[in-house]
């Protein structure tokens, strides 16, 4: 995404109402499936065309295993949708990715599925991928990887380049102009380091320096005492989890830039306990709108007897984007992938989104601020995806 969020050339689209408007929509397309998400654990056997005129879609989480209960929240998500849709027509089995990805993919594809709903994770999605690709069955995964994306992969996953981006141009747009990163010593933490040196060029301001740590509070300590040395700082992005930023944040204070304007990227709006955190009081960090998920969220409780995990979003969004591109797509037949990339994008709970060739999904993105026992939103996310 550019610093205006999406950067094709597509005509802007104008973001949808509450919740309910939603599954208005959803309902009127004539689809659906059963309200709750059966489970394939048998061998794989040969490929059986569908006669009954059901939609074949296959949902591979991670159900049993160390993943589990993001990937049962996902799949409790999926079931939610189906049931709200109303629709009657598609049919998804979750395969347990936990028991091996291979399996589960093999048996997805000999069942039938013309496209895959995950993996939750990067490493399994190249494998899902070899074994899917031949068929030309898509994937569209819950990774935010992007070195997964394209031929055929789609990343539903909240892109932390989008947020970099967002937030970025958001400060700048207050005044400030010298920015500085601690970033995690991952992957993530690599591809951070290219999106943070992007997003201050296209916004106009000046990259002072980036630092990284390991997650050890000696390392973010050093971090800070290294970027203390480089002059004056307006603001500081912190890419790494809301756990990460609670440790690296007091040692930036520490060192001496106690004026520095903290930032932070989606990862944050997973972890509530940021907001009881008071050295991350003021911190603004971009992601999708929580107000949907709220609604999301009463409707899922009261379904599953617990809240559900903020990821879960992207499995009920996954089943609204299926039923919307399913209104032109005959049962039996490949799933119609030129779909995916409908320059108006597609509306969920996650709010306006849209898949770019690449694999890669545009989002509007608003800033929020961190405060006492709450995230507050100081940007709203723009109406329209840029031209």
């Amino acid at each position: 995404m550019s610093a205006s969020i999406a950067v094709t050339g597509a005509q802007p689209q104008a973001l949808a109402g509450p919740i309910t408007k939603l599954l208005i929509l959803a309902s009127l397309i004539l689809l659906a499936a059963c309200s709750t998400v059966p489970r394939s654990k048998a061998p794989p056997a040969a490929v059986a065309e569908p006669s009954d005129g059901m939609h074949r879609v296959a949902l591979l989480l991670p159900v049993t295993g160390p993943d589990a209960e993001v990937g049962q929240s996902i799949a409790n998500a999926t079931a939610l949708a189906l049931s709200d849709t109303k629709v009657t027509n598609i049919r998804m089995v979750t395969y347990d990715t936990g028991l091996g990805v291979a399996a589960a993919t093999q048996r997805a594809i000999a069942d039938g599925n013309k496209v895959i709903l995950g993996p939750l994770r990067s490493d399994n999605v190249i494998e899902v991928a070899e074994i899917a690709r031949p068929s030309g069955v898509p994937i569209i995964s819950f990774s935010n990887d992007v070195g997964v994306a394209g031929q055929n992969v789609f990343l539903l996953g909240h892109l932390p380049n989008q947020s970099i981006e967002r937030v970025v141009l958001y400060a700048k747009s207050q005044g400030m102009n010298r920015f500085a990163a601690v970033v995690s010593s991952n992957v993530y933490g690599q591809r951070a380091q290219s999106n943070i040196t992007t997003a201050v060029r296209a916004a106009g301001g000046i990259l002072v320096g980036i630092q990284e740590s390991n997650g050890t509070a000696a390392s973010a300590d050093a971090a800070a005492r290294r970027l203390a040395q480089m002059g004056t700082i307006d603001a500081i992005l912190v890419a790494d989890s809301g756990r990460a930023a609670m440790a690296i944040v007091p040692a930036l204070r520490r060192s001496g830039l106690r004026t520095a304007k903290i930032l932070g990227t989606d990862l944050w709006n997973i972890d509530g306990t940021l907001a009881g955190s008071s050295p991350m009081y003021g911190a603004w960090f971009a992601s999708v709108s929580d107000t949907l998920y709220t609604q999301y969220a009463t409707k899922y409780r009261a379904r599953f007897g617990k809240a559900p995990l903020r990821l879960s979003s992207l499995g009920y969004d996954s089943v609204l984007l299926v039923a919307r591109v399913a209104r032109d797509w005959r049962p039996g037949t490949r799933f119609p992938i030129g779909q995916l990339t409908d320059p108006q994008g597609f509306i969920g709970v996650d709010g306006a989104f849209r898949f770019n060739p690449n694999g890669m999904t545009d989002r509007m993105l608003e800033v929020q601020e961190i405060q006492a026992g709450k995230f507050v939103t100081v940007s709203a996310a723009p109406s329209q995806f840029a031209k």
